[in-house]
């Protein structure tokens, strides 16, 4: 894990090791060596007795330490294989939240201990034991780890300076240590598993440079689908943070080298294009799943280690400086009436402190979305309350508005009979407009009862007319009918 700040740190000795302290409980003055048992003792074969660990008694070990060859075994080689080392109380964090205390956690390090998979590398200033993986515990941890794709952690071995013997690298910077502090923190909030967490996870840009998010989590059980998280402890000014945001936000816009080559042809030469090109075709989806929200993957600063006033005015530098990059855009169609906000092209920017979520809790209101005023719950500073949901409502009243307008303006044109005094129908207007039926439109100024009483009337003549040609003529009258017939009865 990169360092920005090393603290001087005091090495163990291995004659004089102190026990990690809780503030649950009552810590425990420094124990002696077994009678017979000298300083610098080479170390037996056979492997090492009680008496060859001057800084753990033996006697008061509890039996159920055993048991750290099974669950507990498995989370303890994850978490330091994941954050390469860790106190007890950030341990404990990590794997057994639910725990009043880090006793547990402290027992089980010691048992991993005896199977040389864990070692104590320094005593920090408050006397806690700082772990980390032995060679042995490393490759252990990458068995558990490799198999589900996580990086693990660099082994950090020991080395001894050739002139003094002093063993070196021993120093465990803030940065890191506030890092593994968030984490734990997320985690005992359920926002995240410890399997959900990277750090130092690189983001390539178009130019080569590879931005390095301190902590990675992915929470979709708690709504945080992804989010990556930058911890300072005012060791960089604001205007790195700003410049932090505009990476983020220049990566969210990449596209893959294989992309497909009609969308490249037209982002090229108008990088603006990019606007237009679904986020599942952009780079960051072949890394990270969907957000859930629309906008770019979103990013939070922890601050840690530093007064409220500082935090004020960077994230007051860090609103006006990175606007372009955290806020939200007008849609196009603003004109009708619509409020909603796009976010598409938007990291969402939270902040906080470290320390509020030591003493509230990760998922209680302490984070703050740029742009916005007072404090809420991670989700809810997330969301988008007058983004996508809000535009879709909007553009369907509005569209149900100009509807209903151009439905009165329509009525209020409508025809009205000039006989009988009714409104056409919509049949009966669209026969008098349309040019292919005004033919048989006829009165056009009638309505369509109207004019079905003119047609009634019309096919009523013609059927007479045509009854009227098609009967007999009627004969003239005869003035002796039965003339004509007499002669012929008569006839020989």
């Amino acid at each position: 894990m990169a360092s920005t700040a090393d603290e001087p740190e005091q090495p163990l000795d291995p004659a004089e090791q102190a026990p990690s302290v809780d503030p649950s409980i009552t810590p425990s003055t420094p124990r002696r060596q077994k009678p017979g048992v000298f300083a610098g003792q080479a170390r037996r074969k056979g492997g090492r007795r009680s008496a060859d660990i001057p800084h753990v008694d033996v006697a008061r070990r509890p039996k159920h330490r055993k048991n750290s060859t099974g669950p507990r075994r498995r989370e303890l080689l994850q978490a330091l294989g994941i954050f390469q080392r860790a106190t007890p109380d950030q341990l404990w964090k990590l794997t057994r939240p639910g725990n009043q205390h880090d006793k547990l956690v402290r027992d089980n390090l010691l048992d991993l201990e005896d199977h040389h998979l864990v070692r104590i590398e320094l005593v920090r200033k408050d006397q806690r034991q700082v772990w980390v993986l032995t060679k042995r515990g490393h490759d252990e941890a990458k068995k558990l780890l490799e198999p589900k794709g996580i990086r693990v952690s660099a082994l950090r071995e020991k080395e001894y300076d050739p002139v003094t013997g002093k063993l070196l690298g021993t120093s465990y910077d803030d940065h890191s240590a506030a890092v593994t502090s968030t984490a734990a923190e997320l985690h005992r909030a359920g926002i995240g598993h410890r399997l959900g967490f990277q750090t130092e996870i690189g983001h390539r840009l178009a130019d080569g440079y590879v931005q390095r998010a301190d902590l990675v989590v992915r929470a979709p059980q708690a709504g945080v689908p992804v989010m990556l998280l930058e911890i300072d402890r005012r060791s960089e000014d604001a205007h790195d943070l700003v410049v932090k945001l505009r990476r983020y936000w220049e990566w969210g816009r990449l596209l893959p080298r294989d992309a497909d080559k009609r969308i490249t042809d037209r982002v090229r030469p108008r990088p603006d294009a990019i606007e237009h090109v679904d986020h599942e075709q952009r780079l960051w989806r072949r890394f990270y799943p969907p957000t859930g929200r629309e906008g770019l993957v979103p990013l939070a600063f922890v601050f840690a280690d530093t007064t409220e006033a500082k935090v004020a005015n960077t994230v007051a530098e860090l609103e006006e400086a990175g606007r372009r990059y955290w806020a939200p855009r007008r849609f196009d169609t603003y004109h009708r009436g619509i409020t909603a906000r796009d976010y598409s092209q938007a990291v969402p920017v939270v902040v906080t402190t470290l320390e509020q979520l030591q003493e509230n809790g990760a998922d209680a209101a302490v984070w703050r979305r740029l742009g916005r005023s007072g404090e809420q719950t991670l989700t809810a500073a997330l969301d988008n309350p007058d983004g996508d949901a809000l535009f879709r409502d909007q553009e369907a009243r509005a569209d149900a508005e100009e509807e209903q307008r151009r439905a009165a303006e329509r009525e209020a044109q409508r025809p009205v009979c000039k006989r009988c005094g009714q409104k056409f129908t919509d049949q009966r207007w669209e026969e008098t407009i349309a040019h292919r039926t005004a033919w048989n439109a006829g009165d056009v100024s009638v309505c369509g009862t109207c004019h079905a009483d003119d047609v009634a009337r019309e096919e009523a003549a013609d059927k007479a007319a045509r009854l009227q040609a098609a009967a007999p003529p009627v004969p003239e009258d005869d003035q002796e009918p039965g003339r004509g017939r007499g002669w012929f009865r008569r006839r020989p």
